[in-house]
């Protein structure tokens, strides 16, 4: 098990504002950000890291890129100097985050948790420093916690309060079941915040509600309350919903490069610009730059996206791996897109299509029936990538262009404008 490095360390910062414009490059929000810069001229006088705490529960064993956004923000910090308190939430990954969801889920048995828990460490330094990475695991103090500490804690807060948040109000405006043990969850991520004494907290946007909570139990403990710092949900593969291995939309960090690579050109064009924020060390100016030079019509969209994809990759398996990867990317889709084998179809913008009936309007296939059939063989690909998802639905609201192939010998470039 990691433990906590408690050698202490001065350190030589930048200046706030340098460090300030830093750490907030991509998040969705600062609170407080007066807060946070007063900390920053702090620890700048005193030499003293501040400590950012990331809680991760691990309910499934790998880590996708959406989970990396946050985990890329812990890093930032960690850049700078401070102490990045990468948690392991072992103990709360038994009670079940309860955010997002529309029913009670099953808590996890301590045997499922500890096999989860063994991957996440060394996907989670493929980009933290692991010598320079406090790791924690809640279970250490909450464990430990009597009956009295645990109704000491609860005194601490309202139940008013509790139904105010988001997926709870919902449940119970709709007359579905609220577990007491998921009331208990965000005081108990919230009491993380105080044993860790964490200057800043965070996670993404739908966290807001457990970061905030760490903010008021600090403060009820008599703590100075954290800054909350929350980042976008990386959209998925699909342009339209969140990443999600359950979806089907993600891209793993351990996945082979050809395949990682396969997946990142399968994003939409306008969807690219939020990965270069999120997920790549690209500064703004760099980005916009980038973008202007699409829209100019000096680089073309999929050369942008190859460059992000080639980038991304790099970070998870090296930049050898990487560009071989492009390269072979390049030479297939070189072949498969030859003029003489390709129609153009120009289609006009308008709602999300299904991918079976667009296989049909286009005469790749004869029924829906039978584009089902050829997707769940795999004999479906969008830009190279293999769609195994009959349901899968592409979005025609905003300009696109992939080529799209139906078993070996059929294919179609599809202009929507």
């Amino acid at each position: 098990m990691e433990t906590r490095n408690t050698t202490p360390m001065t350190h030589k910062f930048p200046p706030a504002d340098e460090q300030l414009a830093y750490l907030k490059k991509g998040t969705a929000e600062v609170i407080r950000e007066d807060e946070l810069k007063a900390r920053l001229e702090k620890s700048l006088k005193t030499g003293k890291p501040l400590r950012a705490k990331l809680g991760l529960d691990p309910t499934a064993p790998d880590i996708h890129l959406g989970h990396t956004v946050v985990i890329r923000k812990l890093k930032h910090f960690q850049d700078l100097g401070h102490t990045a308190v990468f948690l392991i939430g072992d103990f709360t990954a038994l009670v079940g985050d309860p955010t997002g969801q529309s029913e009670t889920r099953p808590p996890l048995s301590r045997e499922q948790v500890k096999t989860n828990a063994k991957t996440y460490l060394d996907q989670v330094f493929k980009i933290l420093d692991r010598g320079k990475t406090e790791v924690r695991y809640n279970s250490e103090w909450l464990d430990k916690l009597t009956s009295y500490d645990i109704v000491r804690l609860c005194a601490k807060y309202r139940v008013a309060r509790m139904l105010e948040r988001e997926d709870f109000h919902k449940r119970l405006s709709e007359q579905l079941p609220i577990s007491m043990h998921e009331l208990l969850y965000p005081l108990l991520v919230a009491y993380d915040s105080v044993v860790l004494e964490a200057d800043v907290e965070l996670g993404a946007t739908e966290q807001k509600f457990n970061l905030l909570m760490g903010r008021e139990i600090q403060r009820e403990y008599g703590a100075e309350s954290q800054v909350c710092l929350t980042m976008p949900i990386l959209v998925g593969l699909d342009g339209q919903r969140k990443m999600s291995k359950t979806l089907g939309n993600y891209v793993g960090i351990t996945e082979p490069p050809g395949e990682m690579f396969g997946k990142m050109m399968s994003i939409p064009d306008q969807i690219m610009w939020s990965y270069y924020e999120l997920v790549t060390d690209r500064t703004p100016p760099e980005i916009a730059a980038l973008k202007k030079e699409v829209s100019g019509g000096a680089l073309h969209p999929m050369e942008a996206k190859m460059r992000l994809a080639q980038e991304v990759i790099s970070g998870f398996h090296g930049e050898d791996p990487a560009r071989k990867a492009a390269e072979n990317f390049q030479r297939v889709f070189r072949d498969r897109q030859a003029p003489d084998d390709a129609r153009v179809e120009k289609l006009p913008k308008g709602p999300a299509r299904k991918l079976t009936a667009l296989l049909v309007d286009l005469k790749l296939v004869s029924s829906k029936g039978e584009a089902e059939r050829l997707i769940k063989q795999g004999g479906v690909e969008i830009d190279g990538v293999r769609i195994d998802d009959p349901r899968k639905d592409i979005d025609f609201s905003q300009p696109l262009e992939f080529l799209l192939r139906a078993g070996k010998k059929k294919f179609v470039r599809v202009v929507v404008e």
